[in-house]
C-alpha cells in the first residue's frame, strides 16, 4: 500500500510566522503552498518552493478566496463564477513564477479553507475550481475530497485527481469536514489522530463525529501546518504508517 503525506505550507507573511515549514518538509512527500490571497508572500513563496525542491517533496498552489485579513477562512460570495475561476488561475500562475525561479514545478491544486469547503459541498464552486485548473494546465492534478462534489468535477473535465482525507480534522456523515469554531472539529491529540488514519487506510472508511461509518478512497493524507502539534502530527503519523507497511511517496505528476 502506498499513500502520499501532505500538508499546506507557506502560510507566513512578512514578519508574521506561522507553521515550521522546515520541518514540515522533512516529514511530508507532497506541499500545499499558499499564494498570497490567504496567507504567503513572494519571499514566502520562494523560500517554500527552494526547500520542497531540496528535499525532494512535491509542490502544487493553495489557492482561496481573497482573504488575507481572515485567513481564507471567510466565506465570500456575489463574485461570478468566471471571475472566480480567474482569481484561481492568477494564484496558481504566481506560484508557477516563484517556483520556476528555484527550478522546481507545480504539479497540483488544493484549495484553502472558506473555498475548499465550498468547492466540496456545491457543485458550481466545484465546477469554478475545476475549469480554472484545466484552463492553466489539464495535467495539474486536482486535490478533491472522497464522496464530494470535486470528484464529480474532475470526472466531468478529465483532470487527474488525488482524493483526500486530513488526520487533523472530524468528520460529518456525508463526507464533509466538521465546520471549525465547533466543538471536536480540530484534533489535536497526536496519537489518536495516527491511530484514526491507519485504521482508515486498511478499512477505506473514516468513523465520523456520530460514530458512523464514511467510505472514502484514499490517495493522499493531509496534516495541517499551522497548528502548534503539527509537526509532532505529522512525524508520528508518518513513523505509525511506516510501521503498519504502508509506503510513503509523491504522487507521480504527469
Amino acid at each position: 500500500m502506498r499513500v502520499d503525506l501532505n500538508s499546506d505550507l507557506g502560510e507566513s507573511f512578512g514578519a508574521w510566522k506561522m507553521g515550521d515549514d522546515d520541518a514540515m518538509l522533512g516529514i511530508v512527500t507532497s506541499a500545499s503552498v499558499a499564494c498570497g490571497w490567504h496567507a504567503g508572500d513572494p519571499v514566502v513563496m520562494h523560500r517554500a518552493c527552494e526547500m520542497a525542491k531540496k528535499k525532494g517533496v512535491a509542490i502544487g498552489a493553495h489557492p482561496s478566496f481573497n482573504d488575507l485579513w481572515g485567513f481564507g477562512r471567510r466565506v465570500i460570495r456575489g463574485t461570478s463564477f468566471a471571475d472566480l475561476e480567474k482569481q484561481i488561475a492568477y494564484q496558481i500562475g504566481a506560484l508557477m513564477g516563484v517556483a520556476a525561479m528555484v527550478g522546481h514545478k507545480v504539479t497540483h491544486v488544493k484549495a484553502h479553507g472558506a473555498l475548499g469547503n465550498l468547492i466540496n459541498d456545491e457543485d458550481d464552486f466545484a465546477m469554478a475550481m475545476a475549469r480554472a485548473i484545466k484552463a492553466v494546465d489539464p495535467k495539474l492534478v486536482f486535490i478533491v475530497m472522497p464522496g464530494r462534489p470535486t470528484v464529480k468535477a474532475a470526472e466531468k473535465l478529465g483532470l487527474p485527481m488525488l482524493q483526500e482525507i486530513f488526520a487533523d480534522r472530524a468528520y460529518q456523515d456525508n463526507g464533509q469536514l466538521v465546520m471549525r469554531g465547533q466543538p471536536g472539529a480540530v484534533i489535536h491529540d497526536v496519537d489518536l489522530a495516527a491511530q484514526r488514519i491507519v485504521r482508515a487506510l486498511h478499512d477505506n472508511e473514516m468513523i465520523s463525529v456520530t460514530g458512523n461509518k464514511v467510505p472514502v478512497k484514499i490517495d493522499t493524507i493531509c496534516v495541517h501546518g499551522d497548528t502548534p502539534t503539527a509537526v509532532e502530527m505529522a512525524r508520528q503519523l508518518r513513523e505509525r504508517l511506516q510501521k503498519a507497511g504502508i509506503e510513503l511517496m509523491a504522487y507521480t505528476a504527469t
